[in-house]
């Protein structure tokens, strides 16, 4: 039979089988051959093909991965190896804060990039937005530029319960995974999305404002959504991957000179350019994205993360 992946790490994984059973299960042989070269060979969400075991219900062996629609893929610096945080989305959800932690744009420029690579279609979900200083003029510029080149931003508050409604249609009948860095806030919007799933969430250090991590390994759950933001309603279902929350995100499988690709704003405009795809989008005349900077078409500030994403790819040193 088959089953879906709930989560799981070395070579045990809670699969839950087309016979409504979920069951504890090994790899068959140990490895499996489409997971050659991966940090971790199946993540949440990942459809495989399932042995029960006859002499106990609740275990059985898995012995092949059914073809991915998709993943989203991070690079694992300390693994030295792609690691797969989720399969076969609809969305992935990349939550981030106004502050608490400290907003970082170019986390979310990256997680975009290799989100556009996947062809998944991106949230950008600004949690806690409860927080956001009106004065803070960069954050709700950048907020504002991912709304004008097509990115859905949801400005919620899993404390105030502003937005959730809104969110809570997105994600209704749909896989997502929720990606962001520690702290932002992940686990409590599931706690409030669905009040009987209660998970584990931890508080914010005070000396370095960053988040301690309380998700430990991606987990699939099927939410009933909370009726109240759902217009009374009841039995609605949204499947979401909680992964565990980073304090960097390294692309993978991205080449430096191909990135632009992948930023929704330049996309149409590479190979345009009077030297066609050797265009290096620097200085040279005749250069379709820069002349669309210099009009505003692309903000000054998504060129540089740009030029920044672009040279950590081709130096292999990261920012957090």
């Amino acid at each position: 039979m088959q089953g879906t992946v709930l989560g799981g790490s070395n070579n045990f994984f809670e699969v839950e089988c087309d016979d409504g059973v979920i069951r504890q299960c090994s790899i068959k042989g140990k490895k499996l051959k489409e997971s050659k070269g991966y940090y971790n060979p199946l993540a949440p969400g990942d459809c495989v093909e399932v042995e029960a075991d006859e002499l106990s219900e609740g275990e059985g062996q898995i012995l092949s991965l059914v073809p991915r629609k998709n993943e989203f893929v991070r690079w694992n610096v300390k693994g030295r190896s792609p690691q797969l945080l989720a399969a076969n989305l609809d969305y992935i959800i990349i939550v981030t804060t106004p502050d608490e932690p400290p907003f970082r744009p170019r986390f979310i420029d990256r997680a975009l990039a290799q989100a556009e690579y996947e062809g998944i279609e991106p949230v950008i979900v600004c949690n806690k937005y409860d927080l956001a200083d009106p004065d803070n003029l960069d954050f709700h510029a950048r907020i504002a530029e991912w709304e004008r080149i097509g990115y859905t931003v949801l400005k919620v508050s899993a404390k105030t319960g502003e937005g959730l409604p809104h969110f809570a249609s997105v994600l209704e009948g749909k896989l997502s995974a929720f990606m962001g860095q520690s702290g932002v806030g992940k686990s409590s919007l599931i706690n409030v999305l669905d009040s009987s799933v209660v998970l584990k969430t931890g508080s914010l250090s005070e000396k370095y404002g960053r988040g301690t991590h309380t998700t430990t390994k991606g987990m699939l759950f099927h939410l009933e959504l909370n009726e109240a933001l759902v217009g009374g309603r009841s039995g609605a279902i949204a499947s979401i991957i909680d992964t565990p929350g980073v304090r960097r995100f390294v692309l993978h499988d991205i080449e430096a000179d191909d990135l632009a690709l992948y930023f929704r704003e330049m996309k149409t405009l590479v190979g345009t350019c009077s030297f066609g795809m050797s265009c290096s989008h620097d200085t040279e005349s005749g250069c379709k994205i820069l002349e669309a900077v210099y009009t505003g078409v692309i903000s000054e500030e998504r060129f540089d993360s740009w030029q920044r994403i672009k040279e950590e790819i081709k130096t292999g040193s990261w920012a957090d």
